[in-house]
C-alpha cells in the first residue's frame, strides 16, 4: 500500500493539582473514603486497584501493598505513613464484621482465577477478604451465597468529585488518573521534565506523610 496518510494521535494532557490543593481535597473527606483517596494519591494506586484490595495484600509492618495486576505481574507499592494506623483499626473494624457474617452463615468472598476449586476453603478465610468491604450483601447466582462485593467504584468517584467541588477548586479533577510516587516510573519522568504531571501529584515535591517514599530516600524524593 502507498500513499497511506497515518493519523495523527491526539495529545491529551492531564490535570494537575498542586500539593496544596491534594491536602484540600482530602481534607473535605472522612472515614473509609478518606483513607481509599490518601491511597490512590499516596500509594499510586489504581481506583480498581484500590477497591479490590484483600487483606493479605498489605503488610502494615513493612508499610508495602503488594498485587498481581496486568499481564501476571506482581507490582508493589509503599503506603504513606499517615494512612498506616487508620487502616490497621479499619481492619479491625472488618474482621469483627467478618467473623458475624460468618456466624451467619456468610463470609465467603469471590476469589480469582481457579483458586477456589483448589482450595475450597479459601473463600471463608480472612486473608482473601476485602479490605473496603461493600455495606450489603448479595446472592452468588451459581451457589446461592451471601457475599459482600468490595466497595463499589463509584462511591469513591462521586465523595472525589463533591469533595474537589467543595474545595473550590475549578480544575476537572478525578481519581481515575494514575498518580506517580516517588519510586514509581511515572515520578521518575515527571521530575525529569517539564510534561504535566497527573491528577494528585506536584511535580519535584515529596511529603512524607501524603508520599510513600521508600529509604533511603531516592535523589529525585529528596
Amino acid at each position: 500500500m502507498e500513499g497511506v496518510v497515518r493519523a495523527k494521535r491526539r495529545l491529551h494532557l492531564p490535570v494537575v493539582l498542586t500539593r496544596e490543593e491534594v491536602r484540600t481535597v482530602l481534607r473535605q473527606l472522612q472515614g473509609v473514603k478518606w483513607m481509599m483517596a490518601s491511597l490512590l494519591y499516596g500509594a499510586g494506586l489504581r481506583l480498581l486497584e484500590c477497591c479490590r484490595l484483600r487483606v493479605k495484600d498489605v503488610d502494615l509492618d513493612k508499610r508495602d501493598r503488594r498485587s498481581r495486576w496486568e499481564g501476571g505481574k506482581d507490582r508493589v507499592t509503599l503506603l504513606p505513613v499517615r494512612v498506616v494506623e487508620p487502616v490497621r483499626a479499619h481492619l479491625g473494624v472488618v474482621r469483627r464484621q467478618h467473623e458475624a457474617d460468618l456466624a451467619s452463615g456468610a463470609g465467603s468472598v469471590e476469589l480469582p482465577w481457579a483458586i477456589e476449586r483448589k482450595y475450597p476453603r479459601a473463600p471463608w478465610k480472612w486473608g482473601w477478604q476485602w479490605i473496603f468491604p461493600a455495606t450489603r450483601f448479595y446472592v452468588h447466582p451459581a451457589t446461592g451465597r451471601k457475599r459482600r462485593h468490595h466497595l463499589h467504584e463509584s462511591v469513591l468517584q462521586k465523595a472525589v468529585r463533591e469533595s474537589v467541588l467543595r474545595a473550590g477548586i475549578a480544575k476537572p479533577a478525578t481519581c481515575l488518573t494514575p498518580s506517580p510516587v516517588c519510586d514509581t516510573s511515572a515520578g521518575r519522568r515527571l521530575r525529569h521534565s517539564d510534561h504535566p504531571g497527573v491528577t494528585w501529584s506536584q511535580r519535584c515535591e515529596h511529603d512524607d506523610g501524603l508520599h510513600a517514599c521508600s529509604e533511603p530516600r531516592w535523589p529525585w524524593c529528596s
